[in-house]
């Protein structure tokens, strides 16, 4: 059987720490946590609002990934943000990955990667890659086409990724 325990207030005064259960603590108004969490809703709700009730012309709110290593190196992944949902069978599937590594941890001069994939198919492909030195569109070779609308022009630059074509103006 499963204990509850109900509480209609917790001061700060309970510890200098704030009040800590099973790896959160809750301090100051915020929420630390040790170990891995999910947030359910059972509707289309939003799911998690970060909201900033700050009224100057800087920063809104902000969203981190931080990757706080004892010992970087080169290649390591930054962090990855995953779009999944389940397919008709149930499945889970990873729809799009946004990833981010180091290519370069030295001080100073750090390089990093930014990477765009989703699912064609049934398997992840690399849509947009972003290194320290080129931006590449359709690296995995795919046949997915690129495509540049201009105010009165559907395919003002059209790259015809199946037929190896790239066509200004139109496209054929």
């Amino acid at each position: 059987k499963m204990s509850e325990i109900r509480v209609d207030t917790i001061s700060e005064k309970t510890s200098a720490n704030g009040v800590a259960i099973d790896g959160v603590t809750l301090k100051d108004g915020g929420i630390a946590a040790t170990a891995a969490s999910t947030i359910t809703v059972a509707d289309n709700s939003d799911t998690l609002t970060l909201s900033s009730t700050d009224a100057d012309a800087n920063n809104g709110p902000k969203f981190v990934l931080n990757r706080d290593s004892g010992s970087p190196a080169d290649g390591d992944n930054c962090g990855i943000i995953k779009f999944k949902a389940d397919d008709d069978g149930g499945n889970s599937t990873e729809l799009v990955n946004i990833s981010a590594a180091f290519t370069d941890v030295s001080n100073g001069s750090e390089d990093a990667t930014f990477n765009i994939s989703s699912v064609i198919g049934g398997s992840q492909m690399g849509r947009i890659g972003m290194s320290p030195t080129e931006t590449v569109f359709n690296d995995d070779s795919g046949d997915i086409d690129f495509r540049v609308e201009s105010n009165g022009q559907a395919n003002m630059l059209f790259v015809d990724g199946g037929n190896d074509r790239v066509h200004v103006n139109g496209s054929t």
